[in-house]
């Protein structure tokens, strides 16, 4: 095994990264501690995977200097709102933009809308059950005695608590109400892949911060960290949209067309097949376009493709390198050398991705075949005569 690791280690120092476009970063811990993470988006290759003692900025600094030796030059990374990762990015690769992940932004607001709707839920229950007491004490036709210390409350009494419970019923359904439909705006119009313009989105996502933070006093505790966190990402989080942008306007000068029909057949490509206002839509953009139509569709659709929003890459690589972690609690370089080596020479038997199957990470990011993993090693494979 020692053997093996060193050898590992050797192909793993060896590869160049210059073919990486975008990288995504994260951090996992085991034990309490970080494991620095780094994998190509395209063909999910990690290049980076080190455990450390911290995980502030000078080391990630370091660490993204010494994928940089070996030819790390990508286009843009994407990543969560970590300080230190992103500091150590703008210490050791300055002018590289870090986009923010849309899929943690989501999942920032989407325990909020939950939250709301419940303690609406809550609400709507404290109501009804104080409604109803009321009007059972309401009917009962007989004399009540003289009301004892711990007795059931009077009729007056249930009357005067209706009135302050409809008004937090009313107010808590309406800002669930409220919150559910700005978060379904940010999900599927702002931060959404079809849509539209960088300009527009941004007055947009402002438009939704603002009546976050008009209501904050209603629910202080949870809405004030989603607000702080949604002003301070617009940048990262729509970064995609200006980079999109400029795609666009490249295709409609190549095929002589205004940006906007370029912009309507990108956001048509974007639909669902199964949604039938898709071909409703293409039906109409065909006759439009005539002899251009599958040509631009083409177009839109590799742009579409290279256009990334979220680092899904990472997590699904995180969600596989637990499994590993699981088995090895006491993890070391040297486990975590093998484990990087083999992730990214192992073959995938199936993929929903027809280009993908049968391919490894280490194959896709170069496009150049390799031995089997064991043999890379020195090891022979056992075969049946």
């Amino acid at each position: 095994l020692q053997g093996a690791v060193e050898r590992a280690r050797t192909y793993n120092h060896r590869q160049d990264l210059s073919d990486v476009r975008i990288g995504a970063h994260d951090e996992i811990f085991q034990s309490g501690r970080p494991v620095l993470v780094g994998a190509d988006v395209r063909s999910s290759f990690c290049y980076l995977l080190s455990l450390e003692s911290q995980r502030d900025a000078e080391t990630w600094a370091i660490r993204m200097m010494e994928l940089q030796d070996r030819g790390f030059r990508p286009e843009a990374t994407i990543a969560d709102a970590g300080s230190g990762l992103r500091a150590g990015q703008a210490l050791a690769m300055r002018g590289t933009p870090c986009r923010g992940d849309v899929f943690h932004a989501l999942q920032l607001v989407q325990p909020l809308v939950t939250f709301l709707e419940n303690r609406a839920y809550e609400a709507i229950g404290t109501y009804a059950k104080l409604q109803h007491k009321h009007q059972k004490v309401r009917c009962c036709k007989r004399p009540r005695p003289r009301r004892r210390r711990g007795s059931a409350p009077t009729e007056e009494e249930l009357a005067a608590q209706l009135e302050p419970a409809a008004k937090t019923q009313t107010q808590a359904i309406n800002l669930a109400a409220d919150v559910a439909a700005l978060a379904d705006w940010l999900r599927r119009d702002i931060l959404a892949l079809a849509g539209t313009d960088y300009a527009t989105r941004c007055q947009l996502y402002d438009f939704v911060v603002a009546e976050l933070r008009a209501r904050q006093s209603l629910c202080p505790h949870r809405i004030d960290p989603v607000v702080g966190a949604l002003t301070n990402q617009r940048d990262d989080l729509l970064a995609f949209a200006a980079e999109l942008d400029q795609d666009l306007a490249g295709l409609a000068s190549r095929f002589q067309l205004p940006i906007a029909t370029v912009r309507e057949v990108f956001n048509n490509e974007a639909l669902d097949v199964d949604r039938p206002e898709r071909w409703t839509r293409d039906a109409v953009l065909r006759e439009r376009l005539g002899s251009r139509f599958y040509a631009v569709s083409v177009a839109v659709a590799e742009v579409a493709e290279d256009t990334v929003r979220a680092s899904s890459v990472i997590e699904n690589l995180n969600s596989r390198l637990r499994t590993y972690f699981f088995l090895r609690r006491h993890l070391g370089p040297d486990y975590l050398a093998l484990l990087q080596f083999f992730l990214n020479h192992r073959r995938f038997v199936r993929s929903t991705r027809p280009e993908r199957a049968g391919k490894s990470p280490t194959e896709l990011l170069t496009g150049r075949p390799h031995p089997h993993w064991l043999e890379m090693l020195g090891y022979t494979r056992f075969s049946r005569k």
